[in-house]
C-alpha cells in the first residue's frame, strides 16, 4: 500500500517544487563555473561576496560574518582563502589585534560580482521576479518568514547542552 503525503494537503505541489529547487541548488552550491564571470566561482563564494558588499561599512571580523551567514568559522576561512587566492578579497588586520581580521572585496572582486549579478538575473531571477510582482509584498514576507522558521531543526541541533570550561571534566 503506497504511503500518502496527505499531511501536506494543498501545499504538496509547492513543497515538491521547493524541495527539487533546494536539492538542485545544494548539488551545485560549491561547484565553480563561469557564471558570467572571467574566473570560475561558486554560489557559496558569491554569497560571501554579496554579504561583504552589502555590509562593508560594518568592518565585521570573520567570525561575525561566518555567524551571520550560518557558516562554520573553519568553512568560512576556507571560502575566504579561496576568494583571496582569486584576488577577489583582501584581508586586513585591525590595529592592535592581529587576530581580528577584516575582509574587503577588491576592485576585481566587485567587477566579477557585477558580471555575475547581470548573468544570474538574466538567466534565472528575472523570470522569478516577474512572477513575484504578481504576489502582494506582505505574502512574500510571510513566505520568507516561513522559510526562516523552517530552519529551527538545524539551529536547535547546533549547540545544545551545558557548556563546560575547557580543561575541566564533565561531572
Amino acid at each position: 500500500m503506497p504511503m500518502y503525503l496527505e499531511w501536506m494537503g494543498k501545499n504538496r505541489a509547492f513543497v515538491e517544487k521547493f524541495i527539487r529547487y533546494a536539492n538542485t541548488y545544494a548539488a551545485v552550491y560549491k561547484k565553480e563555473a563561469l557564471y558570467g564571470t572571467d574566473i570560475p566561482i561558486s554560489f557559496e563564494q558569491v554569497q560571501v561576496l554579496e554579504y561583504l558588499l552589502e555590509n562593508e561599512q560594518l568592518n565585521q571580523n570573520m567570525s561575525m560574518i561566518a555567524s551571520r551567514l550560518g557558516i562554520t568559522p573553519s568553512n568560512f576561512t576556507r571560502i575566504v582563502n579561496k576568494l583571496s587566492g582569486k584576488n577577489l578579497l583582501e584581508k586586513y588586520y585591525v590595529e592592535g589585534n592581529r587576530k581580528n581580521i577584516v575582509i574587503r572585496v577588491t576592485d576585481f572582486g566587485k567587477e566579477q560580482y557585477s558580471s555575475y549579478s547581470k548573468w544570474i538575473y538574466e538567466n534565472s531571477f528575472s523570470k522569478l521576479f516577474v512572477r513575484m510582482e504578481k504576489v502582494p509584498e506582505e505574502i512574500l514576507w510571510e513566505l520568507a518568514q516561513g522559510f526562516e522558521e523552517a530552519l529551527w531543526l538545524q539551529e536547535k541541533s547546533s549547540t545544545e547542552g551545558k557548556l563546560i570550561p575547557v580543561g575541566e571534566t564533565k561531572k
